[in-house]
């Protein structure tokens, strides 16, 4: 009887046992891919049509740089389709894990439909490119109305001079961007023969207002060191 009784507990005990095999435990779960700071799913502000934007999305690490000749020209060939009566995309800039856009929308729901239009035409022409399926963007893209001149003018040189602060000795105007067709340079570069991928700004403050009111032309020698933090100073930790 007593054998019996100690068998018993031995039973209970063990279903008493913590579980070992699953819950909340360091290194439990599916591998984390990404482990850079992202966007989070918040509701955006609403939107109003007199305010250009500025807007990053970035790519996934197993993405090969988007700055390579073929990966680069697949983003300026889905700019140049993007724009349409309500959306459009002013500059731009390709850098090695993200892209950087100045854009104008009529409204909230437009902005978003014609971000949402750009990724999903990059997500495929990119897939198609390196031969491979699924995701392509990292996390939802930020967005940062521009309100004033000043804050239009550092944002036009943050986007289009980027390249500086990642690609050593960069000078002049990065391939990679609209620079070529942007006409607020203090001496214009030579006419590419291409046509412009980038729609004409309507908004006073993307059209005029950043270079009458915000300081001037931009110069080829400028850097976005200084002009990054009125450009953006609400980005993601480990974002450019």
């Amino acid at each position: 009887m007593a054998q019996f009784k100690s068998a018993q507990r031995s039973r209970q005990l063990a279903l008493l046992a913590p579980n070992t095999w699953g819950g909340a435990r360091r290194g439990a779960g599916r591998p984390v891919k990404d482990r850079r700071a992202k966007v989070l799913h918040r509701a955006r502000p609403d939107h109003e049509g007199c305010y250009p934007v500025h807007v990053t999305i970035r790519v996934l690490p197993e993405i090969s740089s988007l700055r390579h000749a073929r990966a680069s020209g697949v983003v300026r060939r889905a700019i140049a389709v993007s724009s349409n009566a309500s959306f459009r995309i002013v500059q731009y800039s390709v850098q090695n894990d993200h892209v950087h856009l100045i854009v104008e929308a009529d409204s909230k729901p437009s902005l978003s439909s014609g971000i949402a239009g750009l990724r999903i035409r990059v997500a495929k022409a990119l897939n198609q490119l390196f031969l491979r399926k699924g995701a392509v963007w990292s996390g939802n893209y930020h967005a940062r109305a521009l309100r004033t001149p000043q804050e239009t003018r550092a944002a036009f040189l943050y986007v289009l001079q980027n390249w500086k602060k990642h690609v050593r000795g960069a000078a002049g105007i990065d391939g990679c961007s609209s620079g070529f067709w942007f006409d607020g340079w203090t001496k214009a570069p030579p006419a590419p023969s291409a046509p412009s991928p980038v729609a004409p700004a309507r908004t006073w403050l993307a059209s005029k207002g950043w270079c009458e009111r915000g300081g001037g032309p931009l110069s080829i020698d400028e850097t976005p060191a200084s002009a990054s933090k009125a450009a953006n100073p609400n980005r993601a930790p480990g974002r450019r």
